[in-house]
């Protein structure tokens, strides 16, 4: 047998392609490689590059002096047919004039025939934004459903599946989530059939007898082998949950995981209502897993112009969006509180970003050392002590009531050490006038901080509102939440967004939320607020967003860098609600009028209500 001129290959990952010439091929080997630069030539007669970018560069290989004696891995052949396909149906959708209702024109299946789609065994209920979405996900090969929170993508993504089994083209569906979306997959199965698949959180390898296979994104990668036999044994489809979570694409350990399994399935759909929280290269990542080869140089086309709004309706036929006016829910609008920094709070933080009084000049290179670090600027905005080590990384801070008269001859590093002995922060003073207005009028909140420490330290100022608390190492995570849930004593829950910023409802309990503090991640935040507002809200329901910031800190930066990503992001999904969330209104302090007296006052009511 006549050896190849040219083999090409997966590589073990299954994100790279390899591409090995025969002896005689060396320099052509090396010409095709040029048009690769982000390839890497492993010697005279090896080429390895990035899948993605060896599917748009295809038309390379047509200059290949031998075609003939082309040699394919069959997987690899199989998907480069697939791609063509798809970029083929992926550029008659985009040159689909779209309707009014945004599904574009011949091709969609019609709305109302959805449901009998979807086989006799399919029970559930579907709205008319689901069923107009799931007719959209149906026209396409592949799909992303960028619908906010509440929409019931879930549904959705079932349906699709539930449609595809219905073919014969399907028959079983790996969902990768986030852990904490479990129970809504599994509770929406037995809700959507009547006969519901065999459903099995994967343990330690894929149960081979499952039909719905559940895998969180930080098992993936350890689990490749496992999921890819699984995923051949049968035609599969993948669906990707909140799938922002493989945002860096091949660059990042989800992504790349992701991008190995989606080729051996027959249907891949993405999920998630915050497709872009940092921009295009975010979406380009997301398409590049739904349409490889495509969706990034489609992404990239449509952006490059600089006009987000030509961008959008570029992009629009590529993917279905439910918003939240589709979804008939009370308007809201966060509001800013800008706190002032006094005292010892603005002189050390002075210090920290290198304004220094004659105090703070004696310890120069302590706040140095403190201030270089993004996040620690964003702890000092709300309290500097929060920079000094505990006995341990969760220790609460301990404030002292009466706070004492500070030394004025103390050098200022020294002072922070000790800091939560002279003085509260302001966000906390602001915070509790919050809390107690709201546990007045029957109301509970919800209380965001990134910082763990920041976390253990309000359970402790917040202890008569007898709080929940929901952080990264908490044990008991269930149970805290259904207490605040159901217990009319627990009027606050304080949690960090990476921890509970998704898969969660509490918008038939709580109707009130504080930010003590934001990070720059938009996705996040925009998650966050959707645990309070979201699909089932009584139309009279007031929902409350109240975000603190320090005057004159990192805090000001924040919200200017979350507004130009929320400003871009609204512009390329054609949702001005998301552009508004990054308008914050400002409002001012309710605490501004009370003095030191009445502040003695409340720090001693706190203490004696913490010991009763």
């Amino acid at each position: 047998m006549t050896e190849p001129s040219l083999h090409l290959a997966f590589d073990v990952s299954r994100t790279k392609a390899v591409l090995r010439a025969a002896e005689p091929f060396g320099a052509d080997l090396t010409h095709v490689a040029t048009a690769f630069p982000v390839g890497g030539q492993r010697g005279p007669h090896m080429l390895e590059v990035p899948l993605d970018d060896f599917l748009a560069g295809l038309h390379v290989l047509s200059e290949w002096p031998a075609p003939d004696s082309v040699e394919w891995d069959e997987d690899l052949l199989a998907l480069v047919s697939d791609v063509f396909d798809d970029a083929d149906q992926a550029a008659a959708c985009l040159d689909e004039a779209p309707r009014a209702d945004g599904t574009g024109s011949a091709g969609s299946a019609e709305a109302a025939a959805v449901p009998g789609l979807l086989g006799d065994d399919w029970r559930a209920d579907l709205t008319g934004f689901q069923r107009r979405d799931i007719a959209r996900l149906l026209a396409m090969r592949h799909g992303a459903n960028f619908s906010v929170p509440g929409a019931g993508k879930t549904r959705v993504g079932l349906a699709v599946y539930a449609a595809m089994r219905e073919r014969g083209t399907a028959r079983r569906l790996l969902v990768v989530s986030p852990k904490s979306a479990y129970e809504s997959w599994i509770s929406e199965t037995l809700e959507c059939f009547g006969n519901p698949p065999l459903t099995t959180v994967m343990g330690r390898t894929p149960d081979p007898h499952a039909e719905l296979l559940i895998v969180n994104y930080e098992r993936l990668d350890r689990s490749l082998t496992g999921l890819a036999g699984w995923l051949r044994a049968a035609p599969s489809m993948v669906i990707l949950d909140e799938a922002h979570r493989m945002k860096l694409g091949a660059e990042g350990i989800y992504g790349s995981a992701c991008m190995a399994l989606g080729p051996l399935s027959r249907r891949r759909l993405i999920l998630t209502g915050t497709p872009a929280p940092n921009g295009a290269r975010d979406l380009e990542n997301l398409l590049s897993f739904v349409w490889p080869g495509h969706g990034r140089r489609v992404v990239t086309q449509a952006v490059a112009g600089g006009d987000l709004a030509h961008a959008s309706s570029v992009l629009r036929p590529l993917f279905t969006r439910t918003t939240k006016k589709e979804l008939g829910l009370p308007p809201f609008q966060p509001v800013i509180r800008t706190v002032p920094l006094e005292g010892l709070h603005r002189e050390i933080y002075d210090a920290l970003v290198g304004r220094f009084t004659a105090r703070a000049e004696l310890s120069r290179e302590d706040f140095d050392a403190l201030g270089k670090a993004m996040l620690r600027l964003l702890m000092a905005a709300t309290s500097p002590a929060l920079l000094v080590e505990g006995s341990s990384g969760h220790e609460a801070l301990n404030f002292q009531v009466p706070p004492l008269d500070i030394p004025q001859d103390e050098p200022l590093y020294g002072l922070l050490q000790r800091l939560p002995q002279y003085e509260m922060p302001p966000k906390y003073r602001e915070l509790r006038e919050i809390v107690s207005r709201n546990a007045a009028a029957g109301r509970k909140t919800l209380v965001w901080s990134t910082f763990v420490r920041n976390i253990t330290s309000l359970e402790r100022l917040l202890g008569e509102f007898q709080p929940a608390v929901v952080h990264g190492g908490t044990q008991d995570r269930e149970d805290q939440i259904n207490r605040f849930r159901n217990d009319p004593d627990c009027l606050v829950l304080i949690s960090n967004p990476a921890t509970l910023g998704e898969g969660i409802s509490l918008h038939r309990h709580c109707h009130d939320a504080v930010y003590v503090d934001r990070d720059f991640m938009a996705g996040r935040f925009l998650q966050s607020l959707d645990r309070i507002h979201r699909l089932g809200l009584a139309p009279d329901t007031e929902t409350r967003v109240t975000v603190l910031a320090s005057e004159g800190t990192i805090d000001e930066v924040v919200a200017l860098r979350l507004a130009e990503k929320l400003e871009f992001m609204g512009a390329i999904l054609d949702d001005p609600s998301v552009r508004q969330l990054g308008d914050l209104q400002e409002e001012q302090p309710v605490t501004a009028g009370m003095d030191e007296a009445d502040m003695r006052a409340l720090l001693e009511h706190v203490r004696v209500a913490g010991v009763r």
